[in-house]
């Protein structure tokens, strides 16, 4: 496909024309030229947006789609549909499937489901058969078969010995082993964070001890290791306090947080409203304060949706039963735009790619075309009108979000919103 973006501010640090408007030239897919007032005599396509700006395209570190098994939730095409109008070219698909992604079959089938498509899909497989933490999963088959990742979403490793197993025989193959932040005999039927919040609403608390015991204990079988860790979606300050001091002996580990961790705290759940149910919990402002100084010091790695479809009779009931997740994808942007500056979104929206071994193509001529198109001016409010995934458990609903996404340019394709 033949393109030129007209007026473009580039933010991509590893790029000659960082913070400069240019035009950018794609032809069949690369970047041919990248200038001020390029011309265009084949009457190629023109993109032109107000305040255009375009940086390398982004990178989600944790979606979820259901299928198989949960299509009513989200089915891969409409899931990557999503990622492409939300700004993402890239996204590590969990292994919370219908039957779980544990073996180097069910690896193949998600990826070729994901043939021809904007966006690309990095499976995660599960780290256990069938993600029941007993014995480990076919680990090396799935990584040759394209798993960039093990993780059991959202399912802590209880069994000490069974982490530093898993990341032992990892590193015999450069393999990413993943680990829930949660000591579950701790947080136990917990189902929000536990403060003066949960006790005035009479919910079991799950508190953010459980959290940092979980981090310590795994990040001294990582140290014990010599290991290849990344901890998903942390959420209190002290686990920031934690891996910042493990970073500091240079053990092997990353870490995500989840945007909607960023932004809310556990006072959204006065009404007992589901959609604010999630895992980990929303907490407290100092917590969200302490993520925050984590992303800017370089602690905290990554961002992620967290983009977890739940369909309505999971959601629509009673809290104590009600699932955890929420839609996020949608929302990514304009959410983490409110609380970060322009360079910081950009850089932890794409700089997870590394991690799980994803190449990055920055925005230089004769490069592949991987870019994400959007302007980080203008407020609005989310609503239902901005989804477009299957499910609509949104936690963002009604908020205030700052900047939109136009589209994306990936695979030589063009999609635009």
């Amino acid at each position: 496909m033949n393109v030129l973006i007209t007026s473009a501010i580039i933010v991509d640090p590893k790029s000659d024309f960082h913070n400069e408007t240019v035009d950018i030239l794609i032809e069949k897919g690369k970047i041919t030229n990248i200038a001020k007032n390029i011309k265009n005599p084949k009457n190629y396509k023109e993109v032109t947006f107000e305040n255009l700006h375009v940086s390398q395209g982004w990178f989600d570190s944790s979606v979820s789609f259901g299928e198989p098994g949960y299509e009513e939730r989200e089915t891969i095409a409409n899931g990557l549909k999503t990622a492409a109008h939300s700004g993402f070219t890239s996204v590590a698909l969990n292994a919370n499937t219908n039957p779980i992604i544990d073996t180097s079959s069910d690896v193949a089938f998600v990826m070729n489901k994901a043939q021809g498509q904007a966006v690309n899909l990095y499976p995660i497989g599960a780290l256990t058969k069938h993600s029941d933490g007993e014995d480990l999963a076919e680990l090396f088959d799935m990584k040759n078969t394209g798993a960039v990742a093990f993780y059991d979403y959202q399912h802590p490793i209880s069994n000490p010995n069974l982490l530093k197993i898993a990341l032992q025989y990892a590193s015999n193959f450069d393999g990413l082993v993943l680990s829930f932040p949660q000591e579950s005999k701790i947080s136990g039927s917990g189902v929000m964070n536990e403060e003066a919040m949960s006790t005035s609403l009479g919910l079991k608390g799950n508190p953010a001890l459980a959290e940092a015991l979980q981090i310590a204990r795994d990040l001294f079988i990582l140290e014990y290791t010599d290991g290849k860790l990344h901890i998903p979606t942390i959420s209190t300050s002290k686990s920031v306090d934690l891996i910042r001091a493990a970073k500091q002996k240079n053990l092997d580990v990353t870490c995500s947080v989840a945007i909607h961790n960023l932004v809310l705290t556990d006072q959204e759940l006065q009404h007992f409203e589901t959609k604010f149910k999630v895992l980990p919990p929303l907490r407290t402002p100092s917590d969200i304060e302490a993520l925050i100084e984590g992303l800017k010091d370089g602690t905290i790695d990554m961002v992620t949706s967290d983009h977890n479809p739940m369909d309505i009779e999971h959601k629509k009931i009673e809290f104590d039963y009600a699932a955890y997740g929420t839609i996020g994808l949608e929302s990514a942007f304009g959410a983490l735009n409110k609380v970060l500056t322009l360079k910081k979104s950009v850089d932890v929206l794409t700089s997870g790619k590394e991690r799980f071994g994803i190449a990055r193509s920055p925005i230089s001529v004769g490069n592949t075309a991987d870019l994400t198109l959007f302007t980080p001016n203008g407020n609005y409010t989310f609503s239902k009108e901005h989804i477009v995934s299957t499910s609509t458990n949104a936690i963002f609903d009604g908020k205030p979000m700052k900047g939109r996404v136009y589209g994306i340019f990936n695979n030589n394709q063009l999609i635009l919103n």
